[in-house]
């Protein structure tokens, strides 16, 4: 079984920097990718970054050149090192696992509030 727990929320003020991290236990034997999304209150959750097991990354438009997705195979914890943060990040981040064989694991999400 696959657990991915988070961490590193909080709250902090326009243009300030959060990272947040993101344990993950069990079997990587098969494991694609992983990644950070994000649910503001009243919206979908939406992808914030992806990184693959060859390293490549997917940023959404909305955090490209303020948001930095990074893995440590060795401690098996995934980063998402956020600047320049604006209100608008505003939301609960969840890390998220995918493996092949179309099996997806989440944790339970971090909360990030961002406002003066």
């Amino acid at each position: 079984q696959v657990r991915l727990v988070e961490s590193g929320g909080g709250l902090v003020q326009p243009g300030g920097s959060l990272r947040l991290s993101c344990a993950a236990s069990g079997s990587a034997f098969t494991r694609r990718a992983m990644g950070w999304y994000r649910q503001a209150p009243g919206k979908e959750r939406e992808l914030v970054a992806t990184i693959t097991v060859g390293g490549s990354t997917n940023y959404a438009d909305s955090v490209k050149g303020r948001f930095t997705i990074s893995g440590d195979n060795v401690k098996n914890t995934l980063y998402l090192q956020m600047n320049s943060l604006k209100p608008e990040d505003t939301a609960v981040y969840y890390c998220w696992a995918g493996y092949f064989g179309s099996r997806d694991y989440w944790g339970q999400g971090t909360q990030v509030i961002v406002s003066s």
